[in-house]
C-alpha cells in the first residue's frame, strides 16, 4: 500500500483538534488574527501567518477540517469531498508557480503525490486522451480538430507566450495588495516592465487572445471545455492570465498531475499541521455566529453557544478577522449596520456557478481493466457546454493510490462540474420522498457518464453516496451550494483580500479568479502577505527564492 497510515493519523488529528477545541467550558481567547472557516484558502492564509510568527486562530464550524476539500471514510473507503484535479504539487522546493507548493514550501509541510500525465475525454462522438505535455497536446488537438485547429493551436501558443512571461513575472509569493507590493516586486522591475506591455491581454477575458488567431470551431470548443473546467466560465468570461498559467504548467513537460497520496484530506492535514507546529490555533465545531465590529474596526467573532452552555464564546482578534467563507456567507456574519449599502448591495449581487451534484461509490475492482485511468471528463453535448449536468467529471482515485480502499476494491468519485441549478432545490424537505427521488433522477447523468467508463458500474457499486446543491449548502455552509463567484472578466474583477470594513479581510474562492484549489490557495497567501509588514514579507521572499 502507497499511504496506509493516511487515515488513521488524519482522524487521529482531527479527533485531537477536535479534543482540543473542547476541552475547557469556554473556547473564548485574545488572538492577533482569526480566520473564518478552514477551506485550503483559510488553511493557507493561517499557516503562512503562523509562519510570519502572527498568533492565528482558524474557527471551522464541521468536525472536519478542510471546507470543500476536506475528506471523509465510510465502511473503509476513503473520499474526497471535492477537488480531485491538482497539478504541480510535486517536484523540488520553489520550482512550482503552483501557489498551494509555493504556501507547502514555505511552511515546510510536504504532501507526497502520484504523478500522471493523462485524463481520457469523451465526447457525443469522439474519446481521447489529453496529455500534459505540449507535442502531445497538439498532437490531439490535430486529430481531433484537423490540420487547421492544429495550425491555429500553434499560432494560439505564440500568442500566450509573452503573457506565460509575464504572469511567470508576477509570483503569487511576491503579491500583496497593499502599496508595500512596489517593494516586494521591485527586483523583477525588467519582467514587470515586460508585463506593462501585455497587461491589458493578461486581464481581458481569454476570448481576446482566442480571437486573434482562431476560427476553427472545433478548437474554440476545446478552449472553452478548458475554461470551464478551469473556472467554471467560458473563454468569453474566463480570465487570460489564469488560462496562461494553467496552459504554460500543464503542458511544459510531462507528468505534471498529480494526485496527493491520501486524497485531499492528506493536503488539508499537512496545511493543519502546519498551522498548530507553528503555534496556531484551529478550533473544530467552532460555527461563528457573527464578526464583532467595535469603532467601525473588526475586532473578534462570537461563537454559537454549544450544548448546554448559554454563553457563547468569543475569539477577539488583535489585528484582524479574515472571512474564507464566500461573499454572500461574511455577508451574513456582519450586522446589517456595517458596510455602506452600496458594497453590501454589490457584494450580494456578485454572480454565482451553479451548484454540483456528486456521486461516491465504493466499487468491486475484481477484473477492471489494468490500463484504466485514473481521471476522465464525459460531455455529453459538445455544442453547448455551458448547459446544465452537460459537463461529467470522474475521478478514480483508488488508481493513484490503492489503499484509499479494501483490498480488491475501488473508490469512484464522479461530478457535473458547477452546472447544477440551486433553484431545482430550493426549499425542499431533505427529509421528503420527493427531495429522495430528485436525487435519484438528477445523479442518473453521472451514472451514465460512468458507463462510459466501467460499463457495469451499477452492478460493482457496494457504497453508495448522493450529493446534491442543499448537500453543499448544509455541510460547507456554502450559499445556495454554490463553488464560488462567476465574476466576468469582461464586466469586472475579483476583488482581493480588502474589504471597505477596517480589519476585516476575505480570501477563498470569491476573491480571486478560479473555482479550484489554487486560486484558493493564492488568495490565502496574498491575504496573509497583506497583514504583514512588508519587511517581513521581504524576508520570506529571501528565505524562499522563486
Amino acid at each position: 500500500m502507497l499511504c496506509a497510515p493516511f487515515w488513521p493519523r488524519v482522524e487521529e488529528l482531527n479527533k485531537e483538534v477536535l479534543r482540543d477545541s473542547k476541552r475547557s467550558q469556554s473556547r473564548s481567547h485574545v488572538t492577533d488574527v482569526v480566520v473564518i472557516g478552514s477551506g485550503i484558502g483559510g488553511l493557507c492564509c493561517a499557516a503562512m501567518l503562523a509562519k510570519y510568527g502572527v498568533k492565528v486562530t482558524v474557527c471551522e464550524s464541521h468536525d472536519i477540517a478542510g471546507g470543500a476539500a476536506h475528506a471523509f471514510q465510510r465502511k473503509g473507503y476513503s473520499f474526497d469531498s471535492g477537488p480531485s484535479f491538482f497539478a504541480g504539487l510535486s517536484g523540488p522546493k520553489g520550482k512550482s508557480i503552483n501557489p498551494l507548493k509555493q504556501v507547502l514550501d514555505v511552511v515546510g509541510a510536504e504532501v507526497a503525490c502520484k504523478s500522471y500525465d493523462r485524463w481520457i475525454t469523451y465526447t457525443p462522438t469522439s474519446t481521447f486522451p489529453v496529455v500534459a505535455d505540449g507535442a502531445a497536446y497538439a498532437q490531439v488537438i490535430r486529430q481531433e480538430g484537423g490540420e487547421e485547429a492544429g495550425r491555429q493551436w500553434d499560432l494560439l501558443s505564440r500568442q500566450l507566450l509573452p503573457l506565460q512571461e509575464a504572469a511567470a513575472a508576477l509570483p503569487t509569493l511576491a503579491l500583496r495588495a497593499d502599496p508595500g507590493a512596489a517593494l516586494t516586486l521591485g527586483g523583477r522591475l525588467p519582467s514587470l516592465a515586460r508585463a506593462g506591455l501585455v497587461a491589458r491581454d493578461l486581464t481581458a477575458p481569454f476570448s481576446r487572445t482566442l480571437d486573434k488567431v482562431v476560427t476553427n470551431p472545433w478548437l474554440r470548443k476545446f478552449m472553452d471545455l478548458e475554461c470551464f473546467v478551469l473556472s467554471g466560465m467560458m473563454a468569453q468570461d474566463t480570465i487570460a492570465a489564469e488560462m496562461a498559467m494553467m496552459l504554460s504548467e500543464r503542458n511544459a513537460g510531462h507528468s505534471t498531475i498529480d494526485y496527493p497520496l491520501g486524497g485531499s484530506g492528506a493536503i488539508v492535514e499537512a496545511l493543519m499541521k502546519a498551522i498548530l507546529d507553528l503555534g496556531g490555533r484551529v478550533l473544530l465545531g467552532a460555527h461563528v455566529d457573527e464578526v464583532l465590529v467595535e469603532g467601525g474596526k473588526a475586532s473578534g467573532v462570537r461563537l454559537k453557544a454549544s450544548g448546554s452552555s448559554q454563553q457563547a464564546d468569543v475569539v477577539t482578534a488583535r489585528q484582524a478577522v479574515v472571512s474564507n467563507a464566500s461573499v454572500w456567507d461574511t455577508l451574513k456574519l456582519l450586522p446589517s449596520s456595517v458596510g455602506s449599502d452600496s458594497w453590501r448591495r454589490e457584494s450580494a449581487q456578485t454572480p454565482a456557478t451553479d451548484s454540483f451534484m456528486h456521486l461516491h461509490l465504493g466499487i468491486d475492482a475484481k477484473g477492471l481493466p489494468e490500463d484504466l485511468q485514473g481521471h476522465h471528463l464525459v460531455i455529453n453535448d459538445w455544442d453547448n457546454l455551458s448547459a446544465p449536468q452537460n459537463v461529467c467529471i470522474i475521478s478514480i482515485p483508488t488508481q493513484f493510490d490503492p489503499s484509499l480502499a479494501p483490498e480488491g476494491k475501488a473508490v469512484v468519485h464522479a461530478y457535473v462540474a458547477a452546472n447544477e441549478p440551486f433553484s431545482i432545490w430550493k426549499g425542499m424537505d431533505r427529509k421528503s420522498e420527493q427531495y429522495k427521488n430528485l436525487k435519484e433522477e438528477r445523479s442518473q447523468v453521472l451514472w451514465r457518464a460512468l458507463e462510459r467508463v466501467i460499463p457495469d458500474i451499477r452492478q460493482r457499486t457496494e457504497v453508495k453516496m448522493v450529493g446534491s446543491p442543499l448537500t453543499h449548502a448544509r455541510y460547507l455552509n456554502r450559499h445556495e451550494g454554490t463553488y464560488g463567484a462567476a465574476i466576468s472578466a469582461a464586466t469586472g474583477s475579483f476583488p482581493g483580500p480588502q474589504t471597505p470594513i477596517k480589519g476585516l479581510y476575505r480570501c477563498g474562492d470569491s476573491t480571486a479568479p478560479g473555482i479550484g484549489v489554487p486560486a484558493a490557495a493564492a488568495s490565502g497567501m496574498i491575504c496573509a502577505n497583506t497583514l504583514v509588514p512588508v519587511w517581513s514579507h521581504l524576508k520570506m521572499l529571501q528565505q524562499n527564492p522563486m
